[in-house]
């Protein structure tokens, strides 16, 4: 085929693609009418995932030449369109625009939903609980810094579940308007700093490291001054004109944050899900470990614990774990009951697809 009869195909498949994604959301709407007369929401992330991993699965089954990466990233849209449709879906995240949770957001919901920045994690637990967005979205922990201390604390009073968990892979870059040997000063976010602790000692041990309260907001300061550069997003740099001088400085190239999604419920099964939990154990001796023994007994994966102050009584500590399985389901819900007899509080955060992005 020459290069006309072959530009002539795709514009056949494309207005193919075209009709079959009218036809999809007219079948959507139809869903969401039917969600409406019964009263659900119109987001579902179980759902969500389900339909994306029965695609990633079916693209294989094809040999398809797209990745599972690209297959999730184009249905993304598809679904976000389709909610657009639905309904005027607002979204609060941990803001301000162009910061990793921003990006992050936007690689759950896409590119057609309404997108509300907020100064504080706090703040976005209290956008969603009084209905100013539909979903919040705060970071969790990162794979080199550990948690994030802000988002466990506001979880003690908050009534909110979450529904949904965002894996994305964070990549820092070196970025100014100057020459890399002119740069003085760097910018960034206290979180980058750490995870970019050897890059910056090793390449540029002389810089003044200033931290600032967001990525966004370093670049912009760079922007601003001469002889500065910023450790930023790609999001961050574009907005302020920065130039990208070095790449994907972080010292560890498998460096993720982990984000969650907030809403008033948790997801309903899809058989690959994790679980929050809060729990805070009676002073007596022994008590963590009574406390933990059913998940070892019962063969519950656990995948992360974190201690916090309760801030109420001195010495008194929450415990925020991880574990596989769906809170309403066994074995996980006896466990969960087990775990009730040797504490004063237990609280499930939320459960929800165990995803991979």
């Amino acid at each position: 085929m020459d290069l006309p009869e072959i530009r002539r195909k795709i514009d056949a498949v494309d207005e193919q693609m075209i009709r079959l994604l009218n036809e999809r959301a007219d079948l959507v709407h139809e869903v969401g009418v039917v969600k409406k007369a019964q009263g659900q929401p119109i987001y579902a992330p179980e759902r969500e995932e389900q339909v994306l991993r029965a695609l990633a699965a079916k693209a294989i089954e094809m040999n398809s030449r797209l990745p599972e990466k690209s297959i999730r990233a184009i249905y993304r849209e598809v679904m976000s369109a389709a909610l657009a449709l639905e309904k005027d879906l607002t979204i609060a995240y941990f803001g301000p625009p162009s910061t990793n949770t921003h990006q992050a957001a936007r690689s759950r919901f896409g590119a057609s939903v309404n997108y509300v920045p907020e100064v504080t994690i706090a703040d976005v637990f209290d956008a969603v609980a009084r209905g100013r967005a539909d979903y919040g979205v705060v970071p969790i922990e990162n794979s080199t810094e550990g948690a994030v201390n802000h988002t466990l604390d506001v979880f003690m009073d908050s009534d909110l579940r979450i529904c949904a968990q965002i894996l994305m892979r964070i990549e820092n870059h070196l970025a100014a308007k100057c020459a890399r040997g002119e740069i003085t000063k760097l910018y960034s976010h206290p979180q980058v700093f750490g995870q970019c602790r050897q890059w910056l000692q090793r390449t540029m041990p002389n810089a003044e490291l200033i931290e600032v309260g967001s990525t966004p907001r370093a670049a912009e300061l760079a922007a601003q001054n001469a002889n500065a550069g910023a450790l930023v997003g790609r999001m961050a740099a574009e907005e302020h004109g920065l130039g990208i001088i070095e790449q994907s400085v972080q010292d560890n190239p498998n460096n993720t944050t982990r984000f969650l999604v907030i809403a008033p419920k948790s997801a309903p099964p899809t058989a690959d899900d994790r679980t929050s939990l809060m729990f805070c154990i009676r002073d007596e001796p022994g008590a963590l470990f009574h406390a933990l023994e059913p998940f070892n007994r019962l063969h519950i994966s656990m995948s992360k614990i974190e201690s916090r102050p309760s801030k109420r009584k001195a010495w008194e500590y929450f415990f925020f774990v991880d574990v596989e399985g769906h809170a309403e389901q066994t074995p996980l819900k006896e466990a969960i009951a087990e775990l009730s007899k040797h504490c004063t509080l237990v609280k499930i955060l939320g459960t929800y697809p165990k995803t991979a992005g």
